[in-house]
């Protein structure tokens, strides 16, 4: 267990100071290389769960020291052990006795037994006054929430009414959702073999499967031989939205890891391209069509710039722009304490640089689709109303999401998918070139 809150502890550091969690986690298992795989998976789990209530933990802590902690070691593995006694089912004894433990194993010249006695005695005392601490903090939205305040404000004022619930799901573990080949295999005979397989599973809509729990995608029946893909529900509707027909030529722009450019070429024949600026991220877009048995045109390029276009116009195109990444916050959970308010000024800047380039490369009559995965109004229908203010022959058509009755969990709002127990926050807008 002490190996599994080191590992978090490190990893949770890494990505205060800036760095994502999807390589802050790797960075920091390195460091134990003889951690066993149940460590492994154990280290994951506190590093996601300590970033997601970090809000909470952290009011809990800073009122338990009578000063700020000067060793960000010591202060990053109090939180996990809290995290730990405050959300996990882990015995409250072996949790406080292995931080013990681990606080003895730094490295660094550190007074152990002063370290030893300090972290005792916080988590000792933490149990001990859990609900004074709990109610101590009622005041305090960033710690009952566990995001920014500048996140909770904006989200107030543009969402009076899901506001809430916004912000409750994002810190919800999200669901493991399956994208049916429907061309392979019918969404019945598939859930016959969940069914064979012991493994519980809801339908949504005509080829979408919520699991009841995650399991690993190599257990999953039929993912190795392209039947089934994990993509969640609401980055579904991106391929059926889009509208292609066989032999168009599309254009999917920024397009790794490829979920969408897959599902684009499952339901439609269309003559693909495939863009991305990462090569790295092209492999695997590639692995992924590989395993669909599906074929594109992949190309390293810049989607605002048009040096890598060879002049012909594309019938359909996929804008699937970078953004903020508001709307899959509890499945990147450092995401939350990486951002920053200034950082959407960044992100408007560039969409309104690519939108406009994508659109020369639009035929005459042909659509575009512009999607986001985030929640906030500037990168999404602000984004595109600028858009249209500048360009005339473009001209926005309405199109209503479809509202599956085996789930009630589907919330959306002039296009925007708000995050719910079903889907992620998603955002489409489909445009037409006249």
């Amino acid at each position: 267990m002490y190996i599994s809150q080191q590992i978090a502890a490190n990893a949770f550091n890494q990505v205060l100071s800036g760095r994502n969690l999807t390589l802050a986690l790797p960075a920091a298992l390195a460091v134990f290389p003889s951690a066993t795989p149940q460590q492994r998976g154990a280290a994951q789990d506190l590093s996601y769960g300590t970033l997601r209530f970090y809000g909470e933990i952290d009011a809990y802590l800073v009122r338990l020291l009578e000063k700020p902690l000067t060793d960000d070691r010591i202060n990053a593995l109090l939180l996990v052990a809290i995290y730990q006694l405050q959300h996990d089912k882990a015995d409250t004894f072996t949790v406080v006795n292995q931080a013990v433990h681990a606080v003895s194993q730094f490295k660094r010249p550190v007074p152990k037994s002063w370290a030893k006695g300090l972290v005792n005695a916080i988590l000792r005392n933490f149990l001990r006054q859990k609900d004074q601490l709990e109610a101590a903090v009622k005041s305090s939205e960033v710690a009952i929430y566990s995001y920014p305040q500048w996140w909770i404000n904006k989200l107030k004022t543009q969402y009076p009414s899901h506001w809430q619930s916004m912000l409750e799901t994002g810190n919800q573990h999200p669901p493991m959702t399956l994208r049916l080949n429907t061309q392979k295999i019918s969404a019945d005979d598939y859930l016959q073999l969940l069914v064979q397989e012991s493994i519980d599973a809801t339908l949504l809509g005509t080829q979408a499967i919520i699991l009841g729990k995650p399991i690993p995608v190599e257990k999953i029946p039929g993912f190795v031989q392209g039947n089934v893909s994990v993509q969640d529900y609401g980055a579904q509707l991106a391929a059926p939205l889009l509208d292609a027909e066989p032999n168009m030529r599309v254009l999917d722009a920024c397009c790794a890891p490829g979920g969408k450019t897959g599902h684009i070429l499952e339901i439609a024949g269309v003559n693909m391209t495939a863009l991305d600026n990462d090569e790295v991220r092209l492999q695997r877009v590639q692995s992924n069509l590989d395993r669909l048995h599906l074929k594109a045109n992949l190309l390293v390029g810049d989607a605002s710039a048009s040096n890598w276009w060879d002049g012909q116009p594309f019938d359909r195109i996929l804008a699937d722009v970078p953004c903020t990444a508001s709307g899959i916050v509890r499945r990147h959970v450092d995401i939350k304490w990486l951002r920053r308010e200034a950082d959407i000024a960044s992100f408007t800047a560039q969409q309104a640089k690519i939108l406009p380039n994508l659109w020369q490369m639009l035929a005459k009559g042909g659509k575009l689709l512009y999607v986001t995965c985030s929640v906030f109004h500037e990168e999404n229908q602000g984004q595109v109303d600028k858009f249209l203010q500048n360009n005339a022959d473009a001209v926005q058509i309405p199109f209503a999401l479809p509202q599956p009755k085996q789930h009630t969990g589907i919330t959306h709002m002039n296009g925007q998918l708000v995050p719910s127990n079903a889907h992620d926050g998603f955002f489409y807008a489909l445009l037409q070139k006249n």
